[in-house]
């Protein structure tokens, strides 16, 4: 089959298979006497592979050790598809923690909305992302002999 019915069949783009390629997680397909690629099984399965490792949030040079191990099919291979995988799940805790750091931020941000929503001068939510972060350095407090209620009114 040629690129566009790989393509089709695949739910890729021809870009992003020729990328695949240049990446090597693509083998060389054969080429026709008019010089088109000509694909097969082994590309639709690799694709689908590479997919399926995307959908997981698995970055192209993990992919590349991953398909490595299939194509060595040694115990070594295995191994090393564990240590991405846990390595992977890691990463994911860590991003979670964030994610629910980050929720509680919102949370105490919407807990200073009042509910009338007649003024953004008197929005709570406004008023409190004016105010320094007490826990985050390098961020700009008030100039020297100004109070910090004087810097919010610069922003209006």
């Amino acid at each position: 089959m040629r690129i566009r019915e790989l393509a089709e069949l695949t739910g890729n783009t021809p870009e992003t298979i020729r990328y695949y390629e240049k990446q090597g997680l693509l083998p060389e397909p054969r080429r026709e006497s008019n010089n088109y690629r000509q694909y097969g099984q082994i590309h639709v399965n690799r694709l689908d592979f590479i997919r399926h490792c995307r959908n997981l949030d698995i970055g192209l040079s993990e992919i590349r050790e991953l398909l490595g191990a299939l194509d060595e099919g040694s115990r070594e291979g295995a191994e090393l598809a564990h240590k991405l995988i846990h390595q992977h799940m890691e990463a994911v805790d860590r991003r979670l923690k964030d994610l629910r750091e980050l929720r509680r931020h919102l949370l105490d941000l919407e807990a200073h909305c009042q509910g009338k929503h007649c003024d953004a001068r008197t929005c709570g939510i406004l008023a409190e992302l004016q105010q320094p972060e007490p826990d985050c350095p390098g961020h700009a407090t008030a100039l020297p002999g100004r109070r910090n209620s004087d810097a919010s009114e610069s922003l209006r």
